[in-house]
């Protein structure tokens, strides 16, 4: 016979800081939510740079002080260049509206391993090494979510509502949608951790994590405990095409065409060997149906040169975990909610969307680099968009905005034909 499906109020798919935000937010309500996540905790992943919007969260969801014990702190940014501009950091503490001073640097293998273990606490049934193969929707009736154990089990559950957080697997997309790959920003990357990499100079800015700029991308350094250093590049298709020699050939191609770079790189050791990934910019071409709702970057991944990936996926989970909550007392109630978080979900990335399609931009680094803050602030402004604050206030758009007229204007005197 048959086994019969698993009942559950919440199916989880994917157990990443989206998945358990939301697994945990909706087990402290009281709700059955079980979240399926398909390797074993801890597991190495990239982005260990958290912002100052982050910590708010953090403290919801209990483990702020855990996280400060693991992470280095970081009280803000720097941008470096080699083409005359030089350092310019960016200190949280400036930010307009800030919610918190600083931010942590991570070692996300502990970071993640850490929100997943507090869902299991909060209530939530967390199942490891489990993938999820198929999701089906009978005709009026709940989804069908079939999963595989590693040792090969099969079962299925029968969620009264299910949340996508399979980050860039995009499980509910693949099967159920549509993903657009982001031709603006059609980038790789290469990374790895390295011991004896000199972390940022000047008066209390060890923990900055360090952006440099550089031709056709830019690198990360991203400072994490034992004297560990992150380290990668973001190139677009010029920066790796036609290359037939090894990842750390290519790597370390890019590290000594720059002098900044080169120069903080001299002593490095690789602690892994270099890894890739590629045409990682995406979005998806919804984010909610019948039954479910689609979190973090399983609906859409950014140019994480500003370090916005973790945040906008606790974002997202605090989102879903309100449609849920509503698509479980009212469908009607749920599908409201799911399209007003979808519109702030596409809005928050347009927004910090327009500095990552510009980053490259000569005119926007030169801008960027020279930000001016009197009268209206707008270095703190920018700020506040590093810092994470991407549901700003008028405070902040204001500002920004002003900013963003500054550079189109300019950009239209570069650009204009002149008549003789």
């Amino acid at each position: 016979m048959s086994q019969s499906p698993l009942s559950c109020d919440v199916l989880i798919i994917g157990g990443g800081p989206a998945g358990s935000t939301a697994a945990t937010v909706l087990a402290r309500q009281g709700l059955d939510v079980v979240m399926i996540e398909k390797e074993r905790h801890p597991r190495f992943h990239i982005g260990e740079s958290l912002l100052a919007s982050n910590l708010p969260i953090l403290k919801e969801l209990g483990v702020l002080e855990e996280v400060a014990a693991m992470g280095v702190h970081k009280p803000g940014a720097e941008f470096v260049t080699d083409t005359g501009e030089g350092r310019l950091s960016f200190p949280f503490r400036h930010a307009i509206d800030r919610q918190a001073d600083h931010a942590f640097q991570v070692r996300r293998a502990d970071f993640d391993a850490l929100l997943f273990r507090n869902a299991a606490k909060a209530g939530a049934t967390t199942c490891e090494e489990t993938r999820v193969t198929t999701v089906s929707f009978p005709p009026n009736g709940r989804p069908l979510v079939d999963v595989r154990t590693k040792d090969g089990e099969t079962r299925t559950y029968s969620p009264r509502f299910l949340l996508d957080a399979s980050g860039r697997d995009a499980l509910m997309l693949r099967q159920h949608g549509k993903t657009f790959a982001d031709r603006r920003n059609n980038k790789a990357a290469l990374f790895s951790h390295f011991r004896h990499v000199p972390r940022a100079e000047g008066k209390d800015m060890e923990g900055y994590i360090s952006v440099h700029l550089v031709k056709g991308g830019w690198f990360w350094m991203i400072p994490l405990p034992d004297d560990i250093m992150s380290v990668g590049f973001v190139g677009d298709h010029d920066s790796f095409k036609n290359h037939g020699g090894s990842l750390e050939t290519l790597f370390w191609k890019h590290v000594n065409a720059s002098e900044s770079v080169r120069n903080r790189m001299e002593k490095a050791e690789a602690l892994a060997p270099i890894s890739t990934t590629g045409n990682y910019s995406y979005k998806g071409d919804k984010a909610w149906g019948e039954r479910y709702f689609i979190i973090g970057d399983a609906f859409g991944f950014l140019d994480p040169v500003f370090s916005s990936g973790v945040m906008l996926a606790m974002n997202g989970a605090l989102r879903g975990a309100k449609v849920a909550q509503a698509w479980l007392k009212d469908p009607k109630r749920g599908r409201k909610e799911a399209r007003k978080a979808e519109r702030q979900t596409r809005k928050e990335m347009r927004l910090i969307g327009w500095l990552v399609y510009r980053i490259n931009d000569p005119l926007l680094r030169y801008f960027f680099m020279r930000p001016k803050n009197h009268p209206l602030r707008m270095r703190d402004a920018i700020i506040a968009l590093l810092a994470g604050n991407f549901s700003p206030s008028w405070r902040v758009m204001l500002p920004f905005r002003a900013f963003t007229l500054v550079f189109f204007i300019a950009k239209y005197i570069i650009r204009r034909p002149r008549f003789t």
